[in-house]
């Protein structure tokens, strides 16, 4: 009877002793906190301006709405589809009816600043359409690169403000035969607001 009881009593201590050793076990890494959600895409709009250097004797620049998607593919990295569409003059009024359509797209840089705030840096490629005068070519092969801030209002809402340099090639003169090796660099801002999601 007390050999059993002794055999037990040693399985006992050697069972408490295997799970304490047990214990001294470095824990597995925490996981990731997910309080925060962790949003794959961007749309944002909002209020924009170009200059108009590609069109002769432009007295005024243009404004008027932009708009672009952004999908994340890693923390600090994504692809940008960015459009915009310019139809109204700032102060002058320019010769004949301009418009410029934009469409860009291209990677971008995103990097938290502190706080609420963040940027970001990008490079876009695309088209250029100007319209509502005579101009060669209609649609131009465009491309440039930019910034912007943001600050984030909640997990879902910032605002966004954004400047870029957008180059392109139109003719000096209308109704020039041929492609033209002209190049123009017209800057464009906005400000408008981006949803999460």
């Amino acid at each position: 009877m007390s050999k059993r009881f002794l055999a037990f009593l040693a399985a006992a201590s050697a069972s408490v002793f295997s799970f304490s050793a047990a214990g001294q076990v470095a824990p597995e890494r925490a996981p990731k906190d997910l309080s925060e959600p962790d949003y794959k895409y961007e749309a944002y709009v909002g209020y924009g301006y170009t200059s108009l250097n590609q069109v002769n004797h432009s007295r005024s620049g243009l404004q008027g709405v932009s708009a672009s998607v952004t999908r994340r593919l890693r923390e600090h990295f994504g692809l940008k589809v960015d459009g915009g569409h310019y139809a109204w003059n700032v102060t002058a009024t320019n010769a004949g009816s301009p418009t410029v359509d934009l469409l860009l797209a291209g990677p971008l840089i995103h990097a938290n600043l502190f706080e609420k705030w963040s940027v970001y840096a990008e490079g876009l490629l695309g088209g250029a359409h100007t319209g509502g005068i005579s101009i060669q070519p209609k649609v131009s092969f465009a491309g440039g690169i930019g910034m912007g801030v943001d600050y984030n209002k909640t997990a879902r809402w910032s605002i966004r403000a954004f400047g870029d340099d957008i180059g392109s090639s139109f003719t000096l003169t209308p109704y020039q035969l041929g492609d033209s090796p002209h190049r123009r660099w017209n800057a464009r801002a906005g400000i408008g607001v981006v949803y999460h999601f």
